[in-house]
This record gives structure tokens, C-alpha cells and sequence, in this order.
């Protein structure tokens, strides 16, 4: 049974009043681990149902108050499991809209205040284990009516600049998200994010495909393969209702598509980010994951 800090899975269920024989194994397996998608309040869930990391929102984080943020880090590092990768980084989920969006693109976006987010929030992701941070964010980067789309691809670029030297400080990568343009309209494709870090060519910037999104702009997954070198992080879900991904019948590029990621020998996380909870999706979703990569 895999340990860490001196925990087992076993021994952090039965913590909890839970059955250990009840309770799956890690999800992980050949170069793969996979996560959910959630807030911090469904962290119990993502360990009882087998992931091998949690993924909240780097928003929820921040935005704790010191001692709420030590009573969930107190939580993860008793736990079996981390949050290796977090998401929302500059936009907070729908699940908490009182939560400031930090813009990036505009004639508000304030380069000191965005630093000193950046270096707070790293610093609290990397006490949570965190690896991998997700920037998309459509709400801090939409470019408004009238501004100019190179001033906003220039503000995007210092922007990135400034966030890899405190990524390298806190030993973050930054994969950057396209979000589909029915929520932001820079950056909507894997290939104009490839094209942004290819530009910038900073050693913590990196990039993600969500499967969702790539879907909803009908680009071809081909992507993956162009981009492999850059590719460091997936998000995924059934793009026809943005539910737990179950059946190959879902979607005819499927397999189109995870036979590019076998092809790359990607070596990373698959989190799930769709509609649903952990509890009833979890073992169904997990499955089809293991048929598909086999």
C-alpha cells in the first residue's frame, strides 16, 4: 500500500470512520495519474474514491484566511494524497463569485498587484504539493470592445514573464489553458497557446489541452501530437454534455485522441473537470480511462 509522510491510504480512511476494504485503490497507472476537478470541500471524496491528487482552485486558496488555509493544509499533507495541480488561477470558479478576478488584459490590469498574487498564491499551492498550476482564466484575459489585440497579447506576454520567475522560485510550472470562445476570445485554441509559448520560450511556461474545450472549437486533436513538447498537463470531460467521460460511444475522436497521447508517451495528469460529483462518477469514469490508455 503506498505511504506518504508516514500515512497510508488505509490509515487515513479508517480516520475517518470509513471501511478501508471499501476503499479503491489509486487510481495511477503505466504514465498516467488522474485527479478531479473540485473544491476544497470535495478533498475527502478525491481520496475516498481512489485519485491520485486533488485539484482545486488556486482562487479558493488565496482567497482563505491564514487559519482556514492551515486547516486545509493540515488536511491534505495528513492525507494519502496532494494537490499536484490546481487551476483558476487568475479567475475564480462560478462556485465563488464574491472572489476578485485578477485581469491580466486591459487598461486595469496592475503588474504590482498581479505580482504580489502571484508569489502569495504559488507559495500557498507549493505547500499543497502542487507541481502544476492551470492558467486559463477566460475573465482576466478577454479582451474588452475597442482595446488593441496586440497590446493585450503583449500584456499576456509580460504577464507570463513575470509569472515564470516565481513559478521557478516556488518550482511551479504554468500550463497555459485555450478556453473556448464562447467564454474568452484570446487564446481560444491549443494552437494559438502553442504559438504564445513558443514566443515567450520561458522554462516554467508550458501549456494544457482540456479536452472539453478543444472539442467545442472543433480543432483537430492533432494538436496534441504538434504540441507534445509543450504539453504538460490534460483536462477532460464528454464534450456533448461536459459530463464524466464514460463510454467510448460518447465522441467519435476518443479514440483519435488518446491514441495521440499513448503515441507522445505522455507522462502526467488526466484531471476530470465536468459536471457531476466524485461519489457517483468517479469509479465509472476511472474505467473508461483504463480502457481507453490500455
Amino acid at each position: 500500500m503506498r505511504e506518504i509522510s508516514g500515512i497510508s491510504r488505509r490509515q487515513f480512511v479508517g480516520g475517518l470512520g470509513m471501511a478501508a476494504a471499501a476503499i479503491p485503490a489509486l487510481a495511477r497507472f503505466g504514465n498516467y495519474e488522474f485527479g478531479a476537478v473540485k473544491n476544497t470541500k470535495d478533498f475527502d471524496d478525491a481520496v475516498k474514491y481512489g485519485f491520485d491528487y486533488h485539484e482545486p482552485s488556486v482562487c479558493e486558496i488565496a482567497g482563505m484566511s491564514e487559519g482556514e488555509f492551515q486547516s486545509f493544509k493540515k488536511r491534505v499533507l495528513s492525507s494519502p494524497i496532494r494537490c499536484k495541480r490546481l487551476n483558476f488561477f487568475t479567475t475564480p470558479p462560478p462556485a465563488f463569485p464574491n472572489l476578485p478576478t485578477l485581469r491580466v488584459v486591459g487598461d486595469e490590469a496592475n503588474m504590482a498587484e498581479l505580482t504580489k498574487y502571484v508569489d502569495r498564491s504559488l507559495d500557498r499551492c507549493r505547500q499543497l504539493g502542487a507541481i502544476i498550476v492551470v492558467w486559463g482564466s477566460g475573465g482576466s484575459r478577454n479582451v474588452a470592445e475597442g482595446f488593441s489585440r496586440d497590446r493585450a497579447w503583449q500584456q499576456i506576454k509580460a504577464f507570463l514573464g513575470m509569472t515564470d520567475g516565481i513559478a521557478r522560485k516556488h518550482r511551479i510550472t504554468v500550463a497555459v489553458e485555450p478556453i473556448t470562445a464562447k467564454n474568452c476570445n484570446i487564446l481560444t485554441t491549443g494552437a494559438e497557446v502553442f504559438k504564445l509559448v513558443n514566443e515567450v520560450n520561458l522554462p516554467n511556461i508550458r501549456m494544457m489541452i482540456d479536452y472539453y474545450q478543444m472539442r467545442s472549437m472543433n480543432e483537430d486533436p492533432d494538436i496534441v501530437w504538434r504540441a507534445r513538447e509543450r504539453i504538460v498537463h490534460l483536462h477532460f470531460a464528454n464534450p456533448n454534455q461536459g459530463t464524466w467521460p464514460k463510454s467510448p460511444s460518447e465522441d467519435s475522436e476518443y479514440g483519435h485522441f488518446f491514441g495521440l497521447v499513448k503515441k507522445m508517451n505522455y507522462h502526467g495528469g488526466i484531471s476530470i473537470e465536468a459536471k457531476g460529483e466524485i461519489a457517483q462518477d468517479a469509479a465509472g469514469s476511472l474505467a473508461f480511462f483504463r480502457q481507453e490508455l490500455a
